[in-house]
């Protein structure tokens, strides 16, 4: 629609170019929804920590779109990437085959939260504006700044399904995944949570949970109450787990600093304690109406310790505080056994390379099938019990 209405889409290098509050009245317009990712606050503490940058290989190049009068209508979070590291939507059999055919795939545009693999708004409206028109008018100016510098490619990772099908009217490439998300039905208590369960999941789950903690005190704690020494210890864990896993953790110490300082109210943090002595640690981080699993490490090895401290507390949490889901990070089928569903995840991808484009749409149907097909035959697998016949203890 036309409403003559003059616009100018701007990018901007860092996110501290726009207004806090112009980013998060779009990212984050329902505090009942809020998500912690999308907020300028996030955004700005990988930038401030310089985790993201030219060195890091994710430069931001957001997207702003202001009226005629200068009032900022839209944006997006945007980056520059030379690599296809810290994304979870892998791309790299893309490149591998455009390479090798001849073609330059680095430098590409990415739509995302840096390292996060978690769902979310990411073309951002005005709840004043015309969401069609600024969404196209976004994806347009994406397309006109990847063929300024060279760019093989525009992807958009993680948005939520409402966006994800306008993104394919629009004509991108749709691409599914997968995660395993906890859902509240309504649970008073775990105890009410586990009476769902069949019975040998159910003892399963107790027995791993008791086992978890002999010996162990567990430490909560969140706001004001973190320290500087709990994000030492909290960093110490993270890098023991990045390098084993990925071998180049992302996140420098002065992220976690940084993220206490502007989002400690929705930082949890839990240690587990032998003594005095913390030997394992994860992150979870607050929303409106979810609790999201982040980070994990340990510095001795104790049974279902990791279940316990990042899923059944995270279970526990969510229960307490009337929080309808939780997200767990991303993969993982051994969260099926411990009341984490199967669920999609959404991609959406531009190429400017017509015969790239065509070969990955065909895969693209394929892979959306296989994933539709999976989700369907493990959701069979679930662990709750069966309507037609429940066990009992």
């Amino acid at each position: 629609m036309d409403d003559g209405t003059t616009r100018q889409a701007k990018v901007i290098g860092r996110i501290t170019d726009i207004a806090a509050a112009d980013w998060d009245r779009m990212a984050n317009p329902d505090p009942a929804r809020f998500n912690p990712f999308m907020a300028h606050a996030f955004l700005a503490a990988f930038e401030t920590a310089a985790t993201t940058g030219r060195d890091a290989g994710w430069i931001p190049q957001h997207i702003v779109l202001e009226n005629s009068a200068g009032d900022v209508e839209a944006a997006m979070p945007l980056y520059v990437k030379t690599h296809s590291r810290g994304e979870y939507v892998f791309d790299h059999a893309f490149a591998e085959a455009y390479q090798r055919a001849g073609g330059r795939y680095y430098p590409k545009l990415q739509v995302a939260v840096p390292f996060t693999p978690v769902p979310g708004p990411r073309l951002l409206v005005d709840a004043q504006a015309d969401r069609i028109t600024a969404e196209q008018t976004l994806i347009a100016a994406g397309m006109t700044l990847a063929g300024r510098i060279g760019a093989s490619s525009l992807h958009i990772t993680f948005p939520q399904e409402e966006q994800w099908q306008r993104l394919g009217e629009f004509g991108l490439l749709q691409r599914t995944g997968q995660q395993f998300h906890w859902a509240n039905r309504g649970y008073r208590s775990f105890d009410d949570f586990l009476a769902s369960l069949a019975s040998r999941k159910r003892k399963m789950v107790r027995k791993e949970r008791a086992e978890a903690v002999i010996g162990l005190d567990i430490e909560e704690v969140t706001g004001a109450a973190i320290t500087q020494e709990h994000w030492d210890a909290m960093y110490d864990f993270y890098m023991d787990t990045g390098v084993r896993k990925w071998g180049r953790p992302y996140l420098n110490r002065a992220f976690f600093s940084e993220l206490g300082r502007s989002m400690s109210a929705h930082c949890l943090l839990m240690f587990a304690k032998r003594g005095d002595r913390r030997i394992a640690g994860a992150l979870h981080m607050i929303g409106g109406d979810c609790l999201y699993g982040r980070y994990w490490g340990c510095n001795e090895h104790v049974p279902y310790l990791h279940f316990e401290l990042c899923y059944y507390r995270a279970i526990d949490y969510a229960i307490a505080h009337g929080l309808p889901r939780v997200e767990a990070g991303a993969q993982g089928e051994h969260k099926l056994a411990r009341g984490y569903d199967p669920v999609t995840t959404y991609s959406a991808h531009w190429f400017a390379d017509e015969g790239l484009a065509k070969a990955v749409a065909r895969f693209l149907i394929e892979e959306r099938r296989a994933v539709e097909e999976t989700n369907l035959l493990l959701a069979d697998f679930a662990p709750y019990k069966k309507a037609m016949a429940e066990e009992q203890d």
